[in-house]
């Protein structure tokens, strides 16, 4: 079995067992609920529910992102996980509203709970459950790089919370003749509604296309600078198709010696050795010529290079290149997202570039900080 093949395998598992669990926690909770006339219990049994629909839509989302690619899809269906991912914050954040809704109107009419042993000890199991469901849930969902099986499992250990606060309450009806039932389920709500927002923002975030980790963009540019020749690494660029899709392009920087077919033989390593140790497709390999031919061509990178780095929020110049024959001068400049006026910033630079070489034609580029 492939390792993606191994990977839905796991994960429709994982929701299977999941699904189970809740509807037998539902199914009991719901009965205790009505019996002891607790509107926290039965909101729990209900969010138990929203948790087994949760792990339903995990599966269906994980069948369809595992869809051969095809004419229409050619980088796969992978994203759909982040789409499953996006339903189950939303499922999340609906169950809270609801239950906020029900416990304000049972604060405003209350109800007298009637609690029992039986209740309690009931109770008391699904917060054992529930923990030790959401711990494994969210550690295999870490394990297979699933946003779905993260927010379910996460949403099981909040559960957790909920169940021993509702048993708290209990404990305090039956000891102290306090009932803080509604109250209790508000704060439920409030908290649950507040995990579906984050859950949601979690997921809109990378369905939008959010920065790539700053630890495995160092580590692919330390690997492509590991080929023999390359001077350094940079513009590196990663497009996510879904968990197990992630494709790549790349600036690498190279002496102006260098024949085509050996750039072309570097750029084959580079590609098979970001692959293997990163599992990451690099689609394309772009080339910077660094000058080895005129010494005097590094004073002058060197005098650029501490005229464009004295601004503040300049983060990078790479692609430095000046041929004295044809009076060019090209490199590429990165800014700070932190500066407020970036083309402004460029502009200025460029000038002060140009007036310190005015005999030569300035070609400069504003990169964006895509990566670290």
């Amino acid at each position: 079995m492939s390792k993606a093949g191994e990977r839905e395998k796991i994960i429709i598992r994982t929701s299977v067992i999941g699904i189970l669990a809740n509807v037998f926690l539902a199914a009991f909770k719901t009965a205790v609920g009505l019996l002891s006339h607790s509107i926290a219990i039965v909101l729990d049994a209900v969010n138990n529910l929203s948790d087994a629909f949760s792990s339903l839509i995990t599966i269906i989302g994980t069948k369809l992102a595992g869809k051969p690619a095809d004419r229409k899809h050619p980088y796969g269906h992978g994203r759909v996980e982040y789409m499953s991912a996006l339903i189950i914050s939303v499922i999340v954040l609906y169950a809270g509203i609801t239950s906020f809704i029900e416990s304000v109107k049972k604060i405003i009419t209350p109800e007298t709970p009637d609690y029992s042993t039986v209740t309690l000890v009931i109770v008391a199991v699904a917060v054992v459950v529930k923990f030790f469901l959401g711990r494994y849930v969210k550690s295999v969902g870490e394990k297979v790089d699933s946003d779905s099986l993260i927010n379910s499992g996460e949403d099981a250990r909040l559960d957790a919370v909920i169940s021993a606060s509702t048993l708290a309450a209990a404990v305090l009806y039956m000891t102290m003749h306090i009932s803080v039932e509604a109250w209790l389920g508000a704060l439920i709500s409030i908290v649950i509604i507040k995990a579906g927002v984050e859950m949601l923002g979690d997921t809109h975030s990378r369905i939008l296309g959010q920065r790539a980790e700053s630890e495995l963009t160092r580590e692919i540019k330390k690997t492509v600078c590991s080929v023999e020749g390359v001077r350094g690494a940079y513009d590196l660029i990663l497009h996510d198709y879904g968990p197990d899709q992630t494709l790549a392009t790349v600036h690498m920087e190279v002496p102006d010696t260098y024949t085509a077919d050996k750039i072309d033989a570097m750029t084959r390593e580079i590609q098979k050795r970001v692959f293997e140790q990163h599992h990451v497709i690099m689609t394309a390999v772009g080339v910077y010529s660094v000058n080895t031919k005129n010494d005097a061509v590094q004073q002058m990178r060197q005098k650029i290079r501490e005229t464009i780095m004295s601004h503040d929020h300049v983060l990078q110049m790479h692609g430095f290149f000046a041929d004295p024959e044809k009076k060019t001068i090209r490199c590429d400049v990165v800014i700070d997202f932190m500066e407020e006026d970036m083309q402004g910033l460029f502009r200025t630079i460029k000038e002060e570039v140009q007036q310190l070489y005015p005999d030569y034609h300035v070609q400069m580029t504003l990169d964006t900080d895509v990566s670290d």
